[in-house]
């Protein structure tokens, strides 16, 4: 017999979902009490956002769209529909987006003195500094091409260019009232997208490069009346395709692969939409595009070049500076070991400082009694820290192993040149296969104690990057615990291949082999909890839920009584609060200044609460093609820290947006007592935790108000 939740319409489509976390971003541009500088950097977030979901994603819809009708009738999407649908929803979006910065963020620079500004409004004195800056920097790069003179021209990935009328003594267009069309790039990079003019009193202007080019376009065909010139861009499809029967190395298949990207299938030609009909029809044509490639769009495009938007102002315009705070028990601490060694240590990115992450590996590069490290890394900083501690360990003589994934999307290439830094300092540097990422965050340090070893580990939920910690919140637990050190050991010797996958583990959730089957347990043992009529609850936050499997989970546990929170920053494709079928399920959003990135899963557990944290969304891909790691929080003053931070992410009034059926993003209610706004109260939390606060104080009653404050 069907269920509430066994037809068509029990999940969100994931990509609608995903258009609509990016309009939460979009939502901060929009809000007048954000600063202007920052309203400004979110407008480039979701334009990069938006460049990135077409690259990917509608790269591998539209390659459906592709097959043959008997294959497509077979697919539950139809994805030439889905596709159209998703061009209204962007369409709609990049609308709101064209008028909030035309209609407030530039009036706002504005009146601090800061003019965008374009050729006709310039001086003669502004003219010439520009031409000059033009003969000394732009010209140079440039290599611009006639439309039918001696070929096409090709139109990378992700590249601006402006498409020129050429009018009179043209050499070709002959016998037609049509102009030449000429394509020119814009080189940026290497050059800086915005030019700004020297100051001057009445304020300072600040011009596009694109409009620097357009001034200067005569100088470049002097045997042509140069007309109008307008933007144009191709994004293109960004899939490797790797072949899964490819023989050699994955890392000699990737660096192939990466040399195709620039040259991937187009996507979305992007065009200024005052262009004549007749200049895009001929560049359709030239391009050979399709009809679906073709994507209006403003005079400009690459915005997310606003976050280098060159800005100068009084600190209000701004958020206040937020620095990263001293962990009250590892800073200053003669020997990290000793410390993790005495009880378990957990760090909050990025409200604590990340030094002490990197001073683990450092004081594991320089102490004698430490004889080998093994890390996995995933995406790491252009000049990391992290990696170069371990060099300088593998230099010292230590053993060093890192397991680098080569498949971070867009990171491949740094990561393909980071094993072959690594490698030539003497580390083995291993990968994942084709079929499995390593996505885990896990490092391991083997330290000699007293005649025998000691196991030291960091577990993050996130990447164990220097800079994207600045601004990604994660945790980090520092443990010497036995049942989990030696669990990590054991995921690392999977990975090595030197025990057989099958190996059982009885603390860490690992995919693809337990993690699923783990969580699944989990819910259901509230389920058995909440049909006996004892206390049950599940509170999860995650950046993204869109597994079949553990949504019909959910459900199910939903229909039994238990009261379920859910807190997610982007895909959401669970439809909560639907009658008979997630009627106890609360779901909401946060976007603020930092990026939510943790993932914490708690349950009840019959009032003994089961703590996890973890790399891992709850996604088809972590669940089932990932190397993921999900760790339990066993120090009671450590599980007291990650439920003071639920307690600020469930009760946000702030910043929290309501996940429901209609996707309209609906802010959540404001509270009758003191606003919350959980990043600024969870650094408020850890620095009064300096001050001797303690970090046991929050529990959950996993109901619609669901954090206690006794």
């Amino acid at each position: 017999m069907a269920t509430p939740d066994s037809g068509k319409d029990r999940f969100a489509d994931r990509e609608l979902s995903w258009l609509s976390f990016n309009e939460r971003v979009l939502q901060e541009a929009e809000d007048p009490s954000v600063p202007l500088f920052e309203r400004l950097k979110f407008l480039a977030i979701f334009s990069s956002n938006l460049d990135e979901f077409f690259r990917v994603r509608v790269a591998a819809l539209r390659s459906l769209v592709l097959l043959k009708k008997k294959k497509v009738r077979k697919l539950p999407i139809k994805p030439a529909k889905l596709v159209s649908r998703i061009h209204r929803v962007v369409h709609l979006q990049q609308e709101r987006f064209g008028a909030v910065f035309r209609n407030e963020i530039l009036p706002g620079l504005e009146a601090l003195g800061i003019y965008l500004v374009q050729g006709h409004d310039l001086t003669g004195d502004q003219h010439t500094y520009l031409r000059s800056y033009f003969d000394r920097y732009v010209r140079p790069l440039l290599e611009p091409s006639v439309l039918g003179a001696g070929g096409s021209p090709f139109l990378k990935d992700h590249t601006v260019y402006l498409v020129a009328e050429l009018w009179q003594g043209r050499r070709v267009s002959v016998g037609t009232e049509l102009p030449a069309l000429a394509v020119v790039e814009v080189p940026s990079p290497p050059l800086p997208r915005f030019v700004s003019l020297p100051k001057e009193e009445g304020g300072r202007r600040v011009i596009f490069l694109d409009d620097v080019i357009r001034a200067c376009l005569p100088s470049l065909f002097p045997e042509h009346e140069v007309g109008n010139a307008y933007a144009v861009k191709v994004s293109r499809d960004a899939d490797l395709h790797l072949d899964e029967e490819f023989s050699g190395s994955l890392r000699d298949a990737i660096a192939k692969s990466l040399k195709k990207r620039d040259s991937g299938m187009p996507i979305r030609f992007l065009y200024d939409q005052s262009a004549p009909h007749d200049m895009v029809s001929a560049l359709k044509e030239f391009l050979e595009l399709a009809e679906e490639d073709l994507f209006p769009g403003g005079r400009y495009h690459n915005l997310h070049d606003l976050s280098s938007f060159p800005v100068e102002g009084g600190p209000e315009h701004s958020y206040p500076v937020l620095e990263p705070l001293r962990h009250p028990t590892l800073d200053g601490a003669a020997s990290i070991f000793e410390t993790v060694a005495a009880k378990d240590r957990l760090l909050h990115f990025p409200y604590q400082s990340y030094d002490y992450l990197v001073d683990f590996l450092r004081q594991a590069s320089e102490d004698d009694s430490v004889e080998e490290i093994w890390m996995s890394l995933y995406r790491v900083a252009d000049d990391s820290e992290v990696v170069n501690a371990l060099i300088e360990a593998a230099r010292r003589g230590k053993t060093v192993s890192a397991f680098v994934e080569v498949q971070a999307r867009f990171d491949e290439r740094a990561n393909l040149e980071w094993a072959e830094r690594m490698e030539a300092a003497g580390i083995r540097t291993l990968h994942g296969s084709l079929a499995i990422k390593v996505h885990a965050k896990l490092a391991l340090v083997r330290r000699k104690e007293d005649g025998g070893d000691r196991l030291y580990a960091a577990l993050a939920t996130g990447n164990f990057n220097e800079n994207t910690a600045r601004f990604y919140c994660d945790h980090a637990l520092l443990t010497a615990d036995p049942r989990l050190t030696e669990e990590v050991r054991r995921v690392f010797g999977i990975l090595t291949g030197e025990i057989d996958r099958s190996a059982d583990f009885d603390h860490l959730l690992v995919a693809p082999f337990h993690l699923r089957d783990g969580l699944e347990r989990l819910i259901e043992a509230e389920i058995e909890a909440a049909r006996a009529g004892r206390p049950a609850g599940i509170v999860a936050k995650m950046n993204s839920l869109e597994d079949g499997r553990m949504i019909t989970a959910l459900y199910r546990a939903s229909r039994a009584g238990v009261p379920i929170r859910l807190v997610v920053r982007g895909i959401c494709c669970l439809l909560p609060g639907v009658e008979g079928m997630s009627d106890t399920i609360v779901a909401h959003s946060i976007v603020d200044r930092f990026l939510e990135h943790s993932r914490i899963f708690l349950f009840h557990h019959g009032g003994e609460e089961r703590l996890y944290l973890s790399s891992a969304d709850w996604m088809g891909r972590n669940l089932n093609r990932r190397i993921e790691v999900a760790f339990p929080i066993y120090d009671r003053e450590v599980h007291g820290e990650i439920m003071n931070v639920l307690r600020y992410q469930l009760l946000d009034d702030q910043k929290a947006r309501v996940i429901d059926t209609a996707q309209e993003n609906r802010y959540v209610k404001k509270g009758d007592g003191p606003p919350i706004q959980c990043q600024i109260d969870t650094y408020r939390y850890l620095e009064g935790l300096l001050e001797g606060g303690a970090g046991d104080t929050a529990t959950v009653d996993y109901a619609s108000t669901p954090v206690a404050f006794d």
